[in-house]
């Protein structure tokens, strides 16, 4: 099956990440880690808008009642709701702060039970210096892996009973049990053949398969529950980095991609791409700090 991109957003974005559905808001939520920029983009009225955050952001999520929650370089915050007509963010305040030198956030996901699972890395990827955390609505964080080199795509089974994670470097996308807030005894669902790139984030759809962006891959992989490899979208771009469905229905899949180490120009890098119809996702929890 051959499926059809076109351009969302054009772009410019360094390292363009984590594309999140905002159902309340009916609105895109991505953003570009180096560039420390929150966009969104609305898919009917094409409406943008741009927030700049202080430091590097791996992630951002919506709050229940409004706002984001953050997974910025020295922690985790949330914005209130922003006022006015410019759509900006409100006031910010730290859940969680962990200053270490050389580490930055990457990127996180927020569970059924409404915490969020962040992840952390190097700037210069060594292995072990990474971590993947559980924070709670009311800031309890909890280090579930602190061995990690890219903690990169979470996302959990339609039931809420598997969990998948990915550390980039190992090739690997793994699962877990999960019992709603604890996962255990991971295990390799699916190893990426040396190159067709690195998986990076990912999304499970409503037929819990999962859709996983491979770096330096050029597209977007659609494994079955029992990792068999079910269909493939091709992109003009070497580095996609994350997807996510969205739109009223749920079954338009967003990539974000980035431009930064490309030694060669490419129009679409940083762009944000989308491929109407390619599925069916699950709605996702907003934050419930």
């Amino acid at each position: 099956m051959t499926y059809a991109y076109e351009v969302a957003v054009h772009a410019e974005a360094a390292l363009g990440e984590g594309p999140t559905w905002d159902a309340d808001a009916q609105r895109l939520i991505w953003i570009d880690i180096l560039g420390s920029r929150v966009h969104t983009y609305d898919p009917v009225s094409g409406r943008r808008t741009v927030m700049v955050t202080e430091q590097h952001v791996g992630a951002a999520k919506p709050r229940v009642g409004g706002g984001l929650v953050v997974n910025l370089r020295d922690g985790v915050g949330l914005y209130g709701p922003g006022g006015g007509s410019s759509g900006g963010l409100g006031d910010f305040r730290w859940l969680h702060r962990e200053v270490v030198p050389g580490r930055r956030a990457n990127d996180a996901a927020v569970a059924p039970d409404g915490a969020l699972w962040a992840g952390t890395m190097r700037y210069d990827e060594a292995p072990g210096g990474g971590t993947l955390s559980r924070i709670a609505p009311d800031g309890t964080v909890e280090t579930v892996l602190d061995d990690v080199a890219v903690s990169n795509g979470t996302g959990w089974s339609p039931d809420g009973r598997l969990m998948y994670y990915i550390d980039s470097p190992t090739r690997r996308i793994d699962v877990f049990d999960f019992d709603g807030q604890r996962a255990t005894d991971r295990r390799q669902l699916v190893a990426i053949e040396e190159g067709d790139g690195f998986p990076d984030g990912l999304t499970v759809d409503a037929d819990g398969c999962v859709w996983v962006a491979l770096w330096d891959g050029g597209a977007v992989r659609r494994y079955t529950p029992d990792g068999k490899l079910d269909r493939v979208v091709e992109l003009p771009v070497p580095r996609p980095t994350a997807c996510a469905f969205g739109g009223a229905d749920l079954t338009d899949l967003y990539i974000t991609t980035a431009r930064t180490g490309l030694e060669a120009p490419h129009p679409l890098a940083g762009s944000v791409l989308v491929v109407p119809g390619a599925g069916k996702g699950l709605p996702q929890p907003a934050f419930a700090g």
